[in-house]
Parts: C-alpha cells; structure tokens; sequence
C-alpha cells in the first residue's frame, strides 16, 4: 500500500458512547426504540463516553492513523433544535487527542441516530422539515471542527436508515402508506446530504465529503434469465439507487418505473434538481461484510417477513452454497465480492473509495484474561489481500478500516454478537466497568500496519 494509505478502524456513536442522559445529550430514536428483554441497549453501550482517552491511547498502541466515528446528533443538539456546548466540548476533546497522537478523524454526520424530538413533532424524515434541520445539525459541525476536521462522511447506510422503523420513527401500519412513507424519507435524507455538501464547500473549503453505503454485491442464484433480471433488480433498490443520487443526483429509471406504478415515487420540488444534480462527493465509503444472493419470486410466495427493502415482486433473498456460513455470518463469508463491488463502483462512479466497516461478528469468549480470535484474524486477512489486490491494479482506494475497533452494541444482539479488535468486559445485563482488553486481531492488526508503515 502507499504510504498515505488510512489504516483505520471504525465505530458508531450510538452504540459505543453510552452518557445517556450526561453532557446535554438529548433523546435520540436509539434511545426509545425496542430492544429484546435481556439484551443491553445503547445506554451504557461501551461506554466510550468515559473511556474516551483510554481508547484513543489504544489506538495509538494499535497505529492507526484514522479513527472514523460518528457524532450523535442529540450530543451535539441537544434535542435537535439547540446547540449543546457540552456535546461540542466532548467532541473537541475526541478530535483535538486524536490529532495529537497522528490519528485523522474521519467522522460521519448520521449513523442512524436522530432525534426523538423530530419523530414527534412531525415524523422526521417524513417531512421536509428534517431536511433543514439536517443541514442545520451539519452546519453547526462543520463550523465547529472543520477548522481541524477535513474527512467527513454524510450518511451511513441509507438503505438500512431508511427501512428500520425503530431508527426512523416510520411506524405506519398501513404496509402501503409504510412503504410510500419509506421511498419518501430515503429522498429527503439524499436532498439533505446535497444541502449539507453544498455548505461544506462553503465552510470546509480545503476537506474531503462522501456517503457511507451498504455496498451490495448481489448474485444470482441461478443463471436462469429471470433469477439474472432479479438480481438487477436487487442491486438498483439496494444499492444504485442511493448512490446514483449522491452522485448524478437522479434515480435509475427501472426504480423511477417501478415506484410510480406502485404509486410510491417521493413529492419533489422543482427547484430540488439543481440541487440534486451538482454538489458532487469527492469519494465513497463502502461497508462490506458479506456478499447477497437473489433470485425472483416464485408465484404466490410470501416475503413479508423479509425487511422492507426485499417486499416487492422483483426480487427475493436466494442462497449461495458457495460460500461458508456462520452463526452470525448467515450470507456467507466471501471476501473476493469486495473487489468484485469495489471495482463496479469504481466503473460506475469514478470515485475514490475508502473500507470504513468490514469485519466479522463472533461471540468471541474471554478466558484466562484473553480472547483468541484466529477465525477474525483469518477474515480481516482475506478482505485486505482482496484490497491489496484492488490497489495493485490501479484503483483509487484511500484505506481500510475494519469494524469495529473495539465490541459495540449491536442492534438486536447485544454484546452476545462482537466485532472489536478489543473486547469490552460486560454482558447485556450487566455492564460491570466496561474493561478493555485487546484480542489477538488487535495484535495481529498491529503488525499488519507496522510492517506495511
């Protein structure tokens, strides 16, 4: 790699910081949402919220030379309408220690968090309000650390912001006006990065923006023409149709087609085209934990138990026998679809592109004070050979950043599903004094870097 390669790790606010209820944090849809009895919710989280030094000496021990995070929008607003000075010190304090010790912060606007306070007062992302707010939140941050900030994520998988109810607030019961409801926050969240990039430009003239997405490198089950169509299908409404947005500003017109017969295609102004089609990114995050596999739909088939972005009759989730499978790896591992995505982006977009989340989930299990990892060590191995492979044939990739630089939170599985290069001490129940202790991936990444620094 060169020498300015990013060699990185990741995280997300909601579920690393913790502090609820400390600094003027205020009340984020993270905080009300539904979490299984028994499993920890993003309250105490890792409680970075105290450990932040500590951690950012880890990375430092680590040698990372970026740290991408996520600011949580209700620490630095508040309840979303102020600005709360405590939030702002917080994150001063994270960026002013990692610049210090050489460490670039690579932060992201919106992983999922957002106010509760929006959701009530008038659905969020469902209105056009939330779009002003949003660039109001972004200008609030770009003022306040662009001066010292210059790599800056919009946001974090749009497919998943837009289709998770307890993320989003969107708890229509009606499957229709739910779906039609879905199509138009997706569209207000683009219009909002647009505005906010706008602005970026006018406040952070020297830095570097660009969405974060869930890259999806779909295959089909079969080679039949049909399960082939399907699986074109699958890569504009999971993928295409967010990115086409954030860089050409239009939509694919097989999504167009579709969304208008079904009657779901998002209210538009007319002067949001503009808007839409300059204001370009300068690069994009991929996230890439696994590859998908789809076919179409049989007749009469029942997918509504699949998440929303699945429910339509174009396409269905399929299965790869090729690949190995695990407890919580359930598409399979396959770390080649990370060049094969890597570089359709690239042909499509033209872009740079930075790894910001690849990692493997386990419920790693701490013994004599250790956590022996090898199958993680084999997985983070496997996908940076693929990025090797990636730069050593031309592509722009900026670096590489495994998820998660220590265990988080997950949405629905607690601390029972872990990612970290360090593990943190606690159950779901019990959140004892969140000790950190580094892993043999943490170790093994450690030397990865040495060797290629």
């Amino acid at each position: 790699m060169k020498k300015d390669f990013y060699w990185g790790a990741s995280t997300s606010a909601f579920q690393v910081e913790g502090g609820f209820g400390e600094g003027g944090k205020g009340v984020a849809t993270t905080d009300v949402r539904h979490v299984p009895e028994g499993i920890a919710d993003s309250k105490v989280a890792s409680d970075h919220y105290h450990h932040l030094i500590e951690d950012i000496d880890l990375m430092t021990e680590l040698g990372i030379n970026l740290y991408r995070f996520s600011f949580n929008w209700t620490r630095v607003m508040g309840d979303g309408y102020q600005v709360n000075q405590e939030g702002i010190a917080f994150y001063n304090q994270l960026i002013d220690a990692c610049l210090q010790r050489g460490i670039t912060p690579f932060p992201t606007l919106y992983h999922f968090e957002m106010p509760q306070a929006f959701v009530e007062d008038f659905g969020g992302w469902q209105s056009r309000k939330c779009v002003d707010h949003f660039v109001h939140y972004a200008e609030v941050c770009f003022e306040n650390f662009g001066d010292r900030v210059k790599l800056w994520g919009t946001i974090n998988e749009q497919l998943i912001a837009t289709a998770a109810s307890d993320l989003n607030g969107n708890h229509e019961t009606d499957s229709n006006q739910k779906m039609k409801q879905m199509y138009q926050m997706s569209y207000h969240m683009s219009l909002a990065e647009k505005k906010a990039i706008a602005r970026f430009r006018e406040i952070v003239k020297d830095g570097q923006i660009g969405p974060v997405c869930s890259m999806q490198v779909v295959y089909p089950e079969t080679p039949a023409p049909n399960d082939i169509l399907a699986s074109k299908n699958a890569e504009d409404f999971l993928q295409n149709c967010f990115l086409d947005m954030s860089v050409f500003g239009r939509y694919p017109l097989s999504y167009q087609n579709y969304l208008r017969e079904k009657g779901w295609y998002p209210e538009t102004q007319s002067e949001d085209k503009a808007i839409l089609c300059k204001n370009k990114p300068d690069f994009i995050g991929i996230n890439y934990y696994a590859s998908t596999c789809i076919r179409a739909l049989h007749p009469d088939e029942d997918n509504s138990k699949l998440p929303p972005f699945y429910r339509n009759e174009l396409f269905t989730l399929g299965n790869n026998d090729y690949l190995t499978k695990t407890k919580w790896m359930e598409f399979g591992i396959d770390p080649e679809g990370l060049y094969i995505g890597m570089r359709d982006i690239y042909e499509r977009y033209g872009l740079p592109m930075m790894v910001t989340e690849n990692g493997l989930a386990y419920s790693d299990i701490l013994e004599d004070g250790q956590v022996h990892d090898e199958y993680r060590i084999d997985y983070l191995n496997q996908h940076i050979l693929q990025c090797e492979r990636f730069v050593a044939e031309g592509y722009p990739l900026l670096g590489y950043s495994p998820w998660s630089f220590l265990d988080l939170v997950s949405s629905h599985q607690g601390f029972h599903k872990r990612y970290g290069l360090i593990y943190v001490d606690r159950t779901d129940t019990n959140s004892k004094s969140c000790a950190r202790i580094p892993k043999d991936s943490f170790y093994w990444y450690q030397d990865k870097i040495h060797k290629q620094s």
